[in-house]
């Protein structure tokens, strides 16, 4: 599909900067949803913690991208916080869902965005996309913030949840975090460095998110990951190989 009109939250983050970027290139027209009265033509206001969104911005759409949220490593997961990342995805996810299903017209997708937290803890087992919740905080986060794009599957709309796992960049995310502490020497292996880290780079998860616009057949979970997870111990060792340092 080219020259689509497509909608996205979370514009200004490491991913929604990237496939901003990628469908620009490739002649498609992004509207951008901000939390504030709009400054340009391409942009639309929505409230995601009071569920408003001005659905007239959405009319044309032929889809929405749903990246929105609190970020998981911006600060301590205090209590307050927890309600905060929780509001963040789960009352936008549904503003979104709501507004879409509105439509006289609706998109013919919704890709919201999901996190493979959705499967806890599961150690050195590996699990897809069929796999049950796991327990824990983000794991029910994850399903609360799916289950919270119910509108708009019942209006008809395709939608993916997108579960995306550590994204790869120096831009933003976590590894953002990392290189400056293992470029000063400060890295090092988490405990015993066994964790498994399921990662994806920037790059692939753009392409991932086309390729879900663009494929009918796609609908509910997708996994964003690379094939193979790494584990801490394996990351760390790469960071010290490709920054030179021990």
């Amino acid at each position: 599909m080219t020259g689509m009109r497509i909608a996205i939250t979370g514009s200004a983050g490491l991913i929604g900067t990237a496939l901003v970027r990628s469908l620009e290139a490739d002649g498609h027209h992004v509207v951008r949803l901000v939390r504030r009265a709009p400054r340009a033509a391409d942009e639309v206001e929505w409230d995601p913690m009071r569920q408003r969104v001005d659905a007239d911005g959405l009319a044309g759409c032929a889809a929405v991208v749903h990246l929105a949220g609190a970020g998981l490593g911006d600060r301590r997961w205090t209590d307050a916080y927890k309600k905060e990342l929780r509001d963040s995805r789960v009352l936008g996810t549904a503003a979104v869902a709501e507004a879409v299903a509105a439509l006289d017209e609706p998109p013919r997708v919704l890709v919201s965005g999901s996190a493979i937290g959705f499967y806890g803890d599961t150690g050195d087992r590996a699990v897809d996309e069929d796999h049950p919740p796991g327990d824990g905080f983000l794991a029910d986060l994850c399903q609360e913030w799916e289950e919270a794009a119910g509108a708009a599957v019942e209006a008809g709309v395709r939608t993916v949840y997108a579960r995306t796992g550590l994204v790869v960049s120096r831009a933003g995310g976590a590894w953002a975090r990392l290189f400056p502490l293992f470029r000063y020497g400060l890295g090092g292996r988490l405990g015993d460095g066994r964790q498994y880290w399921s990662f994806i780079s920037l790059h692939d998860h753009v392409a991932a998110l086309r390729h879900i616009l663009d494929t009918g057949t796609l609908y509910g979970p997708v996994n964003l990951t690379a094939p193979a997870p790494v584990t801490n111990r394996e990351v760390t060792r790469a960071m010290g190989r490709v920054l030179r340092r021990p």
